[in-house]
């Protein structure tokens, strides 16, 4: 049942005090599949604690009403420090608020990533994270729902087809994001049958986590079936403030009117930036930086918070030549359609088209990522687009600068210091500014000319790479995928080990994008999901499953 309150339900009264065998803290993208999952046993208790409230707005539901729940209580609305190489701009940062977390208003995009990526995991982690032993957890999840799934060669299909999250091509693919698609094979980049195979090199649309042109986050595939098991309490507007130990053993978490205990385990899913803020503030990170705050050591890990990695996203845009874009889409005719058929432009994600590249011949993988869009779209898309036009973002998918997150202050109330440290390192920079150039190629070729204008404010059309410089720092923004900031891993700067365990402490666990030892070729919440399907094995079964 969820709860808006104490576990008992109604309103608070005091304190409350109350055990159950596991307490999930966050109820995103993996707090939700770690809550159905363990909840599964009938023989064990299960709290997931949220700080947000319920998932009721209809832009939760509307794909392509994703940006009017940015900056508001579905969103923790963070702010980032001023970054040097982005002209000193704080950039906005949304994350998810509420139940599902950031899948109840991210874009949909369902982009597991590159092979490389999870053999490099395995390198830092253990080969039971590489792309053979990982590619199960995420057919687990899915249930694809487009055409018969391809097949690598000898093994099972691509993508899995009983899972609880509903898995789908675009329901209505805008035409100019299929003559983006021509525009990529036209420059000589392969059309995959498959986005999530294990090298995604090319172009394709962009799988969905939709189902009949409907959002489906983690809260509708995972948490609701799960609500009717009496033996799972789903805790609403219940931020956490902090983990508590006996010794060096987590045994509960203390909520703003009350105490809940742990008898086995506590696991924080609150994210990359929650979840290192919540060990910081319990007494788990740097000692030295601790004790600074007024905060008791627990167990000194200097890596808590560091080694943030984020995908940093520079829109090149331009006027469309007729007036068939998303701009505008919001109509009441559109509107009707969407709620009587689910059809039509408001079942757009708005990235609905893709291409992964490399920066140079020399590169392995793809290292960069060109998301169409046929809208303009920049600001978070927070203001509606008064002209026609098309968006490619150019996004970096493999950044060598890493950021860091950390406490302003030992209060429950203060906000965390989100540095990312954009472009710290020189070749990010280089690399950007390759991609925009191929952007500009694509807009030139004879599947797009006929469709777009001159460069459309505030994106200019830089003459040189210092011009793209300029703009790149003066346009880039977040790509909504910081992870890293509890990396699992074997070496001395690891926060949790290859089982998702806090290193030094016993009876908690880290299973968020904040574990990730590498950011992905990708975007993010598919392999969020992924490492909480393989974590609920993992709390369940042990090592060997």
């Amino acid at each position: 049942m969820v709860r808006r309150s104490g576990p008992r339900g109604g309103a608070a009264s005091g304190t409350y005090d109350y055990t159950y065998d596991y307490i999930v803290v966050g109820a995103g993208s993996a707090g939700c599949v770690l809550a159905a999952r363990l909840s599964e046993d009938p023989t064990v208790r299960v709290a997931l604690v949220e700080a947000g409230g319920r998932d009721r707005r209809q832009e939760v539901r509307i794909p392509a009403a994703f940006p009017k729940l940015f900056k508001t209580a579905y969103d923790w609305d963070f702010t980032t420090t001023a970054q040097d190489a982005l002209d000193g701009r704080e950039l906005y940062w949304p994350r998810g608020r509420t139940l599902g977390g950031s899948s109840s208003l991210n874009a949909m995009m369902w982009v597991r990533g590159h092979r490389d990526d999870y053999d490099a995991w395995a390198a830092t982690a253990g080969e039971e994270w590489s792309y053979d032993q990982v590619v199960r957890y995420f057919r687990r999840a899915e249930r694809w729902a487009g055409p018969p799934s391809t097949r690598e060669p000898g093994k099972q299909p691509v993508h899995g087809s009983a899972g609880p999250l509903w898995i789908s091509p675009a329901r209505d693919l805008h035409p100019l994001s299929t003559a983006f698609l021509d525009a990529c094979t036209e420059s000589g980049l392969p059309l995959l049958p498959e986005l999530n195979g294990p090298d995604h090199s090319g172009c394709a649309a962009t799988p969905l986590s939709q189902r009949r042109g409907r959002r489906w986050s983690t809260a509708d595939g995972y948490l609701r079936p799960a609500l009717r098991r009496a033996n799972l309490t789903v805790l609403t507007d219940s931020e956490a403030r902090r983990v508590l130990f006996d010794g060096d053993r987590a045994c509960g978490v203390e909520l703003a009117d009350g105490v809940l205990r742990a008898r086995r385990e506590v696991l924080l899913s609150a994210g990359a930036i929650g979840s290192p803020q919540l060990l910081l503030r319990s007494g788990v990170g740097d000692a030295e930086d601790l004790k600074a705050l007024g905060i008791a050591p627990v167990a000194d890990l200097p890596g808590v918070g560091r080694h943030l990695q984020d995908h940093l996203s520079v829109p090149v845009l331009r006027y469309a030549q007729h007036p068939v874009t998303l701009t505008g889409a919001d109509t009441p005719a559109n509107i009707a359609r969407y709620l009587l058929a689910r059809r039509g432009p408001l079942t757009s994600n708005v990235g609905e088209a893709v291409a992964f590249v490399r920066s140079a011949p020399e590169v392995a993988a793809p290292d960069l990522e060109l998301i169409f869009a046929p809208v303009p779209f920049v600001g978070h898309g927070l203001t509606p687009p008064a002209e026609h036009g098309v968006t490619i973002g150019v996004i970096l998918l493999q950044p060598e600068s890493h950021g860091r997150i950390t406490l302003t202050d030992a209060g429950p109330a203060a906000p965390p210091c989100i540095e990312p440290a954009y472009l710290s390192a020189p070749a990010d920079l280089r690399r950007m500014v390759a991609g925009v150039r191929f952007a500009e190629e694509l807009y030139g070729t004879a599947a797009l000319r006929p469709h777009v204008g001159g460069a459309l404010p505030p994106c200019p059309k830089p003459a040189d790479d210092a011009g793209t410089e300029a703009m790149v720092r003066a346009l880039a923004e977040t790509l909504y995928h910081p992870v890293g900031t509890c990396r699992m891993g074997t070496g001395d700067d690891a926060v949790t080990d290859p089982t998702l365990r806090v290193r030094g402490v016993e009876g908690l666990r880290v299973v968020d994008a904040s574990v990730m030892p590498n950011i992905t070729r990708g975007h993010t919440n598919a392999p969020t999901i992924m490492i909480a399907e393989r974590a609920a094995d993992l709390i369940r079964y042990g090592d060997g499953n």
